[in-house]
């Protein structure tokens, strides 16, 4: 049986935020539930995670994630040691105990199994009470270094020959729990700041694995202490994504420029364009358009999301083209063979089966029937500045350019509206509607009006001298 123990305690004052470190998102999951997930796919079964700096916040955020992690609490953060001591109570008495840290998001579940193979060789009892992974680093700064013939020796503590060390721990562990449970109280506290190094229960390098002949890659445990670290860790995990559902068929125009969440479903035959950014529990079966932006929408097999489009909380059924710089809001529905064009924007609304509204308007809390054509610049009044009210356009109505639907209002099937108009009341099936001021044509005012407004510029300009 395998254990895991994250810590995840620490504030992460390098991050600059009031957010605790391993809360900081990459790609709609929290730093420290990429490593959960990475243990879960590995097969451990039990996971810990040590908590202290917003404790509360952190067991909310990995909850939601994965329901079955417990906890337990660091008291009074004094390092490494103490953490995992934290969790000792919660440990079994047999079985191998991983550890690692909370703020290693690029750690993967092929990284963990190595670790497990070299622990326990030939999938056998352990032959060994303790394993540590190490890799070569290019610049070892702030790394524990492997010492050979000593161990784990942190860098504050290394001698200059020991700092020039270029193999170093990479703080993923592999502990047999009965020999952990006797090491732990033996733990002695490091000057100046007291605190206890789980480096000391790999004293010597017997049994300690390196890593280099198991292949450990420096770049499965970069770590995550400030912004710029965390911009890195979005890049390989955003192209880590691409790749994957490239390989399950999805085309992506770039696989290096696109932003796909991870909690996003991609299918087969499914085209992400230059830059398009997918955010939340998306279902993308569609095309989506260069510089699109999908959050929390469903894109059907047919339809298209074309370049510059913002869409949130929506639903294109097949066959519907919407865009481009267009803008679907929460609750807009837009079904099989429907248009929605440029600079238009729908919430709360459903375009049905054909209907178009290609250019310039605002669907709000409307229902907007089967081939109905709603001309430019065409709105919903629905907010009388207390309650929002729905508007109804039958099918094969035509709403004709420039209206304003005063809602509530019911525009009858193959009803037409002229241009301009501005409608209070409902319109019957088949009638034509007009509701504008009357035309007065004033020939040759034109020409005075200009004759006016001139004068009195110029005799301005005389009493201002």
């Amino acid at each position: 049986m395998f254990t895991a123990v994250v810590l995840a305690a620490g504030l992460g004052t390098r991050m600059r935020s009031p957010l605790a470190k391993v809360l900081h998102p990459l790609l709609g999951r929290p730093m420290v539930s990429w490593i959960i997930a990475a243990l879960r796919e590995a097969g451990v079964a039990e996971i810990i995670v040590v908590v202290h700096h917003q404790e509360e916040a952190v067991r909310a955020a990995v909850l939601a994630e994965d329901p079955t992690v417990r906890f337990a609490r660091q008291h009074e953060p004094k390092g490494t040691g103490d953490a995992l001591r934290s969790a000792a109570q919660l440990l079994g008495p047999a079985g191998t105990v991983l550890v690692t840290a909370g703020d290693t998001p690029l750690l993967q579940a092929s990284d963990i199994r190595r670790l497990l193979a070299a622990h326990r060789p030939g999938g056998g009892r352990s032959q060994r009470m303790a394993t540590a992974a190490s890799f070569i680093a290019q610049d070892p700064a702030g790394y524990g270094r492997i010492v050979p013939g000593v161990g784990i020796v942190e860098q504050a503590h290394c001698s200059p020959d020991q700092d020039a060390i270029r193999e170093v721990n990479s703080g993923l562990y592999a502990f047999e729990s009965t020999w952990l449970h006797a090491q732990l109280p033996t733990l002695l506290a490091h000057p100046p700041k007291g605190e206890l190094y789980v480096t000391d229960l790999l004293g010597r390098l017997d049994g300690v694995d390196t890593g280099v002949a198991d292949g450990f890659a420096a770049s499965a445990f970069a770590g995550v202490n400030d912004r710029a670290q965390l911009a890195d860790a979005r890049g390989v995990l955003r192209r880590r994504i691409n790749r994957a559902w490239a390989e399950h068929g999805v085309d992506f125009a770039d696989l290096d420029h696109a932003l796909i969440d991870v909690r996003a479903i991609l299918h087969p035959g499914a085209s992400i364009g230059f830059n398009a950014v997918i955010e939340g529990a998306c279902d993308i079966a569609g095309s989506i358009g260069a510089n699109a932006v999908v959050r929390h929408t469903t894109v059907a097999a047919g339809a298209a999301i074309h370049p510059a489009t913002v869409c949130d909380g929506a639903a294109v059924r097949g066959g519907a083209q919407v865009g481009p710089m267009a803008r679907l809001r929460p609750g807009a529905v837009i079904e099989e063979g429907a248009h929605v064009g440029n600079f238009v924007e729908v919430k709360n609304a459903v375009l049905r089966r054909g209907a178009k509204a290609n250019h310039l308007s605002y669907i709000g809390d409307a229902d907007i029937g089967e081939g109905a054509n709603i001309g430019a610049g065409t709105i919903t009044c629905n907010y009388d500045g207390f309650r929002k009210h729905k508007t109804v356009i039958g099918e094969r109505s035509f709403i004709g350019s420039n209206t304003a639907l005063v809602a509530p209002i019911t525009i009858g099937a193959g009803a037409i509206v002229a241009a301009g108009s501005t409608l209070i009341q409902d319109v019957p099936a088949d009638a034509i509607a007009i509701a504008r001021g009357q035309q007065r044509n004033r020939e040759g005012s034109a020409t005075r009006f200009r004759a006016r407004l001139a004068a009195e510029a110029t005799s301005a300009l005389k009493s201002s001298v």
